[in-house]
């Protein structure tokens, strides 16, 4: 059952009417706004999903940075860090900068990413895949391994005999302990999820999945946890691993919560299964919209959401601060204890 609840944000910035997010200037000052007043208001976490070419949140170790050292509790994080698109040792000294700065609160989520709006976008950031990875799915994996041990404190390059008084293989600097047991890895289905146990990472499923077994996403992401934990056991890791889960929760508060989502509420509140790309078919979560109470008994139904100890509740960040903290004081307040 989840103990600890953080908010998810895609950063979207649009100049149209009703955005109060016109700029990316906005929408990063913004950021910080939200998750010095998310913390205020009880929130343990502000997490930020990263998307390159498009209108959203991009680089996220200046972000998160920005906020550690602003704030003194909550968590940072990513949801998730596609790493197709990294340098594996430069991120790997940004993020333990991030983490010093932010005194240990770094919850890093990486993955292979999601469908872009370019093609293969990582080929312009000077990542080629090998011939036999048309997806670059084994690169992110590779990648992900060298961060892994980057930010371990393996040592990555020869010393200069001239310039040092060691033989051994030098690690990047600076280094975070504890910054390893703070990776999660984005699973899209069992298998990754397995996977991501065998690597010693903590787990994070989002709002959908990119298989469909015809049960709900709550049920079919609660099998995905046992299995997580299942291998976990099995490879022989001392710690307890985290689980988090992203729901899309908007509590009807007042008439502006009513007027954007009141008519949304029976339309989304059931999955949706589609494809995300070609060929690819997947599981969308439903939406839970409605008055508190209604949310606390759907969401104590939601088996995902009672096996997992982290929710990510997903704001419409495009609406400004103001509202999305009143919905993130509500839910902090009156529907945590559906969540545990």
């Amino acid at each position: 059952m989840a103990t600890k609840i953080g908010f998810l944000s895609f950063g979207h910035w649009m100049d149209a009417p009703g955005s109060k997010v016109r700029t990316a200037s906005d929408v990063l000052h913004q950021a910080i706004d939200l998750a010095v007043g998310a913390e205020e208001v009880g929130i343990d976490g502000a997490y930020f999903r990263v998307h390159h070419y498009a209108q959203q949140h991009s680089a996220p170790f200046p972000l998160l940075s920005a906020i550690g050292a602003r704030t003194s509790r909550i968590e940072l994080g990513t949801g998730v860090i596609d790493m197709r698109y990294e340098n594996p040792l430069y991120m790997a000294e940004d993020a333990a900068v991030a983490d010093l700065i932010s005194d240990g609160r770094l919850q890093l989520g990486v993955s292979r990413g999601s469908p872009e709006p370019v093609i293969a976008g990582y080929r312009a950031f000077g990542h080629i895949p090998d011939e036999g990875d048309p997806d670059g799915a084994d690169m992110a994996r590779h990648a992900t391994d060298v961060f892994l041990r980057a930010i371990g404190g393996a040592g990555v390059a020869n010393p200069d005999p001239r310039r040092s008084h060691s033989l051994d293989p030098q690690p990047v600097q600076p280094q975070s302990p504890g910054l390893r047991d703070r990776i999660w890895w984005g699973a899209g289905s069992r298998k990754t999820a397995v996977w991501a146990a065998e690597q010693g990472m903590n787990l994070m499923s989002s709002t959908l999945l990119t298989e469909d077994t015809g049960v709900e996403l709550g049920d079919a992401q609660a099998e995905q946890i046992r299995m997580f934990r299942s291998a976990w056991e099995v490879a022989g890791h001392t710690r307890t691993p985290r689980v988090s889960v992203s729901r899309s929760i908007i509590p009807i508060i007042d008439d502006e919560s009513r007027r954007y989502f009141g008519v949304r509420a029976q339309a989304e509140a059931v999955d949706q299964v589609g494809y995300i790309d070609v060929g690819e078919i997947a599981r969308f979560g439903r939406s839970y919209i409605g008055e508190p109470d209604a949310l606390v008994e759907q969401l104590q139904r939601d088996a995902a959401v009672q096996e997992a100890d982290t929710v990510l509740v997903t704001v419409p960040n495009a609406l400004g601060v103001d509202f999305n903290l009143r919905q993130l004081e509500v839910i902090a307040r009156d529907i945590r204890p559906a969540l545990g």
